[in-house]
């Protein structure tokens, strides 16, 4: 069992990462167009090269690259199987972008900056559904918004901005306002297969309740409120388990809920604040 979801869990990275290449190949780098985060980063990065010196770097390898210290980062601060899928990711992508050619498919801008956002997305929302990430910008955003205290979406908006102004100077104020289309488009997908959310709260409803508190605390280092519950229909009595969790433990609570109370009703609700310490001692 265990290596099946080891397996499918590779084979979804292994997906998103081709669709990640994909939209570049195709889409975006053509019609300089940038992607978010760490591989709009890479773009520009090799955009700059190839402008202003004589070397040139590919977007692939400057996506490798750039997450090498990264994942050094996530390994020490984040946790080693986030971090290792996430690696694995950024592996695969930047091979993927090398093997693939780059073609233009289509002339208008507009055509590749929705489908680049779009094929994007799906690759990048597949991935975290199932517990990874696209490395970069998500594990530094992670690790500043604990340092710092500040929400995750900040770290986000500085990054985009300064690929956004950047395609602005280079290839003028046009091609940075398709960039906002991409990033747009982007978000609004994700959000639909996954979510961009930084923090949620899962209201579990189980009669396995210490079964289920161990389970979730060998996986997720994170405090568990236990309020008493009552079914209206049944008059069973049960207990309800309320936990705020970030949205790349989402996979692992899941999953976790399975294993332990396949009968549990779940629900997972946005948390748009929290005060106090919501790590377990």
């Amino acid at each position: 069992m265990h290596v099946t979801l080891e397996a499918k869990k590779f084979l979804v990275v292994l997906v998103g990462a081709v669709l990640g290449a994909v939209a570049m190949n195709f889409f975006l780098i053509p019609a300089n167009v940038y992607a978010s985060g760490f591989t709009g980063m890479a773009q520009l990065l090799s955009s700059l090269l190839k402008e202003f010196t004589p070397f040139h770097l590919s977007t692939g390898i400057l996506l490798f690259i750039l997450n090498i210290p990264v994942t050094i980062l996530g390994w020490m601060k984040v946790g080693r199987s986030f971090t290792i899928y996430s690696f694995v990711s950024v592996f695969l992508t930047s091979f993927f972008l090398e093997v693939i050619p780059v073609v233009e498919l289509s002339p208008d801008i507009l055509l590749n900056a929705v489908f680049g956002g779009v094929i994007a997305a799906v690759g990048v929302g597949l991935t975290l559904k199932y517990g990874a990430s696209t490395g970069g910008m998500d594990i530094i955003a992670m690790i500043l918004s604990r340092l710092k205290d500040r929400p995750v979406g900040t770290y986000f908006f500085i990054m985009n901005s300064i690929i956004i102004i950047s395609a602005g100077f280079l290839y003028g104020w046009e091609k940075s306002l398709y960039t906002l289309v991409t990033l747009y488009v982007t978000t609004r997908v994700i959000d639909a297969i996954h979510t961009r959310h930084e923090k949620l709260t899962a209201m579990i409803i189980t009669k396995r309740t210490q079964e289920l508190k161990d389970a979730i605390h060998a996986k997720l280092v994170r405090g568990i409120t236990t309020v008493p519950a009552k079914g209206a229909f049944s008059g069973e009595d049960k207990e309800m388990l309320i936990i705020v969790i970030s949205r790349y433990e989402l996979y692992e609570l899941e999953h976790t809920i399975k294993e332990v109370d396949p009968q549990a009703f779940t629900n997972i609700v946005q948390t748009t604040g929290v005060f106090g310490f919501f790590r377990k001692d």
